[in-house]
């Protein structure tokens, strides 16, 4: 009996019940918060780099603006926006993911929550975010920020700020869309207007804020400030 019992709970019937628990959980926390800002970018950055200052700076300035800062709980990027939301003042939001590389969240986190499985995860930072900045990072933070513009971009959310912070590091990025994808016509020019680029973190605060008192309307390819 006892290893029947072992080997139902390895079974897909049985991660359903998993899955639950963790969407009402993050369903639950996020009920209570307003204003969500998603700050995403690599777990590899390290506090002297220039781009953990300006995520540091970017969720200082976001709490001061009324917003609420949400991470993947991590080093890197996450730490540094974690940090900057706390210092401010503000609520300070991880959603740490277990996976065998272990992630430990990091200490400026106030209130945390912890995921088995990516896609709920990714679920809490688009249902309720209001915005989502993409610092330099890696595969991750590709993956993150091709998913949220691919929902806009098929419609299956609201159009919503979605801003990439440090024009260097994503120009050739940038350029390859230009050149290959929409050459191809696998992406359409006016679809490259679904994301902006900037530099400066109070860029970061007026995008979003344009973005909210201008009926939602987006420029026709990214820009750079």
């Amino acid at each position: 009996m006892a290893n029947l019992l072992h080997d139902f709970t390895k079974e897909d019937p049985w991660r359903i019940f998993r899955i639950m628990g963790e969407l009402v959980e993050g369903f639950d926390l996020f009920s209570k918060v307003d204003n969500a800002v998603c700050i995403f970018g690599s777990s590899r950055t390290k506090p002297p780099d220039k781009y953990y200052h300006l995520a540091q700076k970017t969720a200082e300035l976001l709490v001061r603006s009324g917003y609420t800062v949400v991470t993947g709980a991590g080093p890197g990027i996450m730490e540094a926006a974690n940090k900057g939301a706390k210092e401010a003042g503000g609520a300070s939001i991880g959603l740490n993911i277990l996976i065998p590389a272990k992630q430990k969240p990091n200490r400026f986190i106030t209130k945390l929550l912890e995921f088995r499985y990516f896609f709920v995860r990714k679920v809490m930072f688009v249902k309720y975010g209001k915005a989502f900045v993409f610092f330099p990072g890696g595969y991750g933070t590709l993956d993150e920020f091709t998913e949220c513009v691919t929902l806009v971009q098929t419609r299956r959310v609201d159009p919503i700020p979605i801003i990439l912070v440090g024009a260097s590091y994503w120009q050739e990025f940038l350029d390859w869309l230009k050149k290959t994808p929409v050459r191809a016509g696998a992406i359409l020019p006016h679809e490259l207007g679904l994301f902006s680029v900037v530099d400066k973190p109070e860029a970061v605060i007026q995008r979003i804020g344009d973005f909210y008192h201008t009926n939602h309307t987006t420029d026709s390819s990214p820009t750079t400030e």
